[in-house]
């Protein structure tokens, strides 16, 4: 054969080479696991349009914005979905955040522009013709090289399959692929968790026939997330969990000893039990029918021991017993549904629109509450000033994408119909007392167990019950310690404590309160009371205010001390229980919201004279609200945008209510030289206001009457220990305060706040020492007649105590009594203020003098002691 004729199929080849060649621009790195940002303008509206429902928040993808500039970022699934993966890339790229081009394990080319499609096949055959095989983008660095270049990844945890390919076919796991490259570069490897939700219900334990055919809301099958995202688009959200900084991670002692092949396999687990914990948080445990749970609590091995011998000790016969039992749980356990929370939401919903102003919520701290929910069982620990209060906070929770709590609830709220209408939205009612009720006693503790075993969020009322007196009450201990023993017995891993305080402009029972503090009886909750609440709806109550404390974990509170429940003795046990209570109670404080209406009605009480101009009293709340921004407490927006009409307002509104009385001059014009008078019995609905915001006050008046008691314009500090010391522990009933915090702390913390306010000043010469001003005694006077209302309770009780004689008294008619002094003691001007007459001050100061030893006419000394100190301050409290 002539050589020109063999000579010409190898030019063909060489020019198809170089055609090749230059069309996959010199290199075979063109792989369909790359979506480019610039995938085709069409394609990209067409996945625009389709994703455009789904919820992104701002708050989510704040987590992501927070990341370090300079990470690699790689977002992660459970499950293996180009329908998220490109749902990420589109809408991540909306949103200007990096993201996915680089999907791990991933193919796409439905996607993918023209040009670039036939690139990545040809580069593909070309390969395959030259090598006998496929491009590998993990072998030829390509996808490290796209990482470290910029751009960010995705890859999923869970696939079919998967698990047979890395396994048994040693395929490379893109975890393991990331920590190689890890350990090569100086950059971290952040792995972002991602969560789509179809449905905030929690799953079920038997699945329906929808769920088997279409698959279930937590993971749907094609059609039901096609069907989903056309009709209820607003219903699909998505959540970014916490991220994994892998160089951090693979930094850890017990990690870094591991192999490679352990290291994938504990990120992966660690990865996926975030994922779930996340999905958790926001849809709750999977929901049980009843007579799976009755099977739980009555049917485990504990308790079936305990009854025995329960039916032994007291020759019950065994089925009367576990009957007694059935009824228990009954009596108690919630019958959580998920539809009704759905009707409930929207009831609420119109019922906070059409009675208050809105409501005010800081959304980073309850982000915070969301992220830490993920950790163990949410503990929800919520003041207690209304009915409105667990409809307020169930709704704000499910509003934002946290499960409904169980609640405890009072069993008088479990009355017709409202208590099967609660049990659905997941109130579990509980006696007052457990006393003598060993077998109710441990039903209940086997349901709180079981609720904490399964993962479900739990509110409770720490006071106990509402609040008449507008402050705190101190702590109930009881179901605090069955959530420790729960805890102490391995029920769960942790447990997440979240104080939260709720605030209102007005309350809707202020009159109820009113008549119970004056002796009244309070009335029990009937459907009758419910359809006479219609009146409510009438009027407008202003806002509410929430606000989160940063939530504790048991695990670490624990942690910090070195010591654990299990070591503890009963008595160091019972201990912890009582200082965790106070600390609950102190944070809740430290969270209160100073409104306007609590100034006001604070300034209102303690105006020294009758009659007083408009504005005197704005001054003296403009002296209060300069302490209160030295203490760093929250104001409502309405007093930071715009002080002077919010308080204008609320003094407006007390006199619309007739709490104050205006003269006719006064109303048309609040000239300087207008007067006007509270009117006295409404005194005490002012003084529930003003106790709105008293915690803040406490260290200031407690100083102030110190200073006062000196009797001189020079002190110095160390003459103010010991009668704070006195104070502190006299009104403990009144008032919690942080027992890690000493006397000499909280006074020099005033002393700063005085000297600010040129109250007090600093000696020129002599160490500690200060001076009063001339205008700063005035002030001095104005926070501490904060306490004047409790001295003349006290004082009412003592005087009872003083005159009588040692009986048999009970403690019903001993209360009876003293209301009658207090009004006997009132009426003779022998105590000013009327808002003294009030029946939970008068048990307080019964709990405290029983206390310390004086029950009646006989303990003269003790007596002596109490009454020379009340008739001293109340002395210095006269204007």
């Amino acid at each position: 054969m002539p050589e020109s004729k063999q000579l010409k199929p190898t030019k063909y080849i060489i020019k198809l080479r170089e055609w090749i060649s230059k069309a996959l621009d010199g290199t075979h790195n063109h792989y369909s696991c790359f979506l480019p940002g610039n995938s085709g303008s069409f394609s990209s509206f067409i996945l625009r349009l389709f994703y455009a429902g789904i919820k992104l928040d701002d708050d989510q993808l704040d987590i992501i914005r927070k990341i370090p500039e300079d990470a690699i970022l790689v977002y992660t699934t459970k499950y293996k979905s180009k329908f998220d993966y490109l749902f990420y890339h589109t809408r991540y790229r909306q949103k200007a955040l990096p993201y996915p081009e680089i999907g791990l394990d991933y193919k796409i080319f439905l996607w993918q522009r023209v040009s670039r499609l036939f690139k990545i096949i040809l580069a593909k055959l070309d390969f395959f013709f030259q090598s006998f095989s496929f491009p590998d983008p993990y072998k030829s660095g390509y996808i490290k090289k796209e990482l470290l270049a910029g751009s960010a990844g995705f890859m999923s945890l869970v696939e079919k399959g998967g698990f047979y390919r890395r396994f048994v076919k040693a395929k490379l796991d893109p975890i393991r692929y990331l920590i190689e490259i890890q350990k090569t570069v100086d950059r971290p490897i952040f792995i972002i968790p991602q969560l789509m939700f179809f449905t905030k219900d929690p799953s079920r334990s038997i699945p329906n026939l929808i769920d088997i055919l279409f698959g279930g809301e937590d993971r749907p099958g094609r059609l039901r997330r096609l069907i989903t995202l056309i009709r209820k688009p607003g219903k699909v959200f998505v959540e970014v969990s916490e991220s994994l900084n892998l160089q951090k991670y693979l930094e850890q002692e017990d990690i870094r000893e591991q192999t490679v092949a352990q290291q994938t396999r504990a990120i992966r687990q660690t990865l996926l039990a975030q994922i779930n914990r996340h999905r958790q948080s926001i849809t709750g445990p999977v929901l049980k029918s009843r007579e799976e749970l009755k099977e739980s609590i009555l049917g485990n091995d504990r308790f079936h021991k305990f009854i025995e011998n329960y039916s032994n000790s007291r020759d019950i016969p065994m089925h009367e017993v576990r009957k007694k039992a059935d009824a228990y749980l009954e009596e108690i356990a919630a019958h959580y549904s998920i539809g009704l929370i759905k009707i409930a939401s929207l009831f609420v919903g119109w019922i906070l629109k059409t009675m208050f102003d809105g409501v005010t919520i800081n959304h980073e701290e309850l982000n915070r509450v969301k992220t830490m929910s993920q950790k163990g069982p949410l503990i929800l620990i919520p003041n207690h000033k209304s009915h409105i209060d667990y409809l307020l906070l169930s709704y704000l929770l499910y509003q934002n994408n946290l499960p409904c709590p169980h609640i405890a609830a009072g069993k008088n709220l479990s009355f017709w119909p409202m208590g099967p209408l609660f049990r659905k939205g997941g109130a579990f009612f509980i006696r007052r007392s457990f006393r003598g009720a060993v077998l109710y006693s441990k039903v209940f503790t086997e349901y709180i167990n079981r609720l904490l075993q399964e993962g479900f969020n739990i509110e409770f009322f720490i006071e106990g019950g509402r609040s008449r007196t507008g402050k705190l009450i101190l702590p109930k201990l009881g179901l605090l310690s069955i959530l420790l023993d729960a805890y102490k017995n391995g029920v769960c891993e942790d447990m997440i404590f979240v104080p939260i305080y709720i605030g209102y402009d007005q309350v809707l029972e202020e009159s109820a309160y009113l008549h119970e503090l004056e002796g009244g009886q309070k009335k029990q909750e009937s459907i009758w009371q419910v359809l006479k609440a219609r009146k409510f709806l009438k009027k407008r109550y202003g806002k509410i205010y929430v606000q989160f404390h940063e939530p504790l974990s048991l695990k670490e509170i624990l942690n910090q001390q070195g010591t654990s429940l299990a070591e503890m003795e009963p008595k160091d046990k019972n201990a912890f229980c009582r200082n965790l209570g106070h600390r609950m109670i102190n944070s809740i404080n430290r969270k209160t919201v100073v409104t306007p209406h609590g100034l006001v009605a604070s300034a209102l009480l303690n105006f020294a004279k009758k009659r007083f101009p408009y504005d005197h009293l704005k001054s003296q709340v403009d002296t209060y609200l300069k302490y209160l921004n030295a203490q760093g407490a929250a104001l409502t927006d309405t007093l930071i945008i715009d002080q002077d009409h919010a308080i204008r307002n609320a003094f407006d509104s007390y006199v619309q209510r007739k709490f104050i009385e205006a003269a006719p001059k006064a109303k048309e014009n609040p000239a300087p030289e207008s007067r006007y008078e509270v009117i006295e019995n409404r005194r005490p609905f002012l003084e529930y206001y003003k106790n709105n915001c008293i915690s803040f006050f406490v260290p200031a008046a407690f100083t102030a009457l110190e200073i006062l008691n000196r009797d001189a314009f020079q002190f110095s500090a160390a003459d103010l220990h010991q009668g704070y010391a006195f104070l502190q522990e006299f009104f403990k009933n009144e008032f919690a305060y942080d027992i890690e915090l000493t006397p000499e702390y909280y006074v020099r913390k005033s002393l700063k706040a005085f000297i600010d306010d040129a109250i007090i000043m600093p000696h020129q010469t002599l160490p500690d020492t200060y001076n009063v001003t001339s205008a700063g005694f005035r002030k001095l006077k104005l926070y501490s007649r904060f306490l004047k209302t409790y001295f003349e309770s006290y004082w009412v009780v003592l005087n009872f105590f003083m005159h009588s004689p040692q009986n048999s008294m009970n403690a019903k008619e001993r209360l009876k009594k003293i209301e009658t002094r207090g009004n006997r003691m009132y009426k003779r001007h022998e105590i000013d203020r009327k808002e003294a007459l009030s029946k939970v001050s008068y048990q307080n100061a019964i709990d405290f003098f029983l206390s310390r030893g004086v029950r009646c006419s006989e303990n003269s000394d003790k007596i002596a002691i109490y009454k020379e100190a009340i008739t001293k301050y109340m002395h210095r409290l006269q204007n």
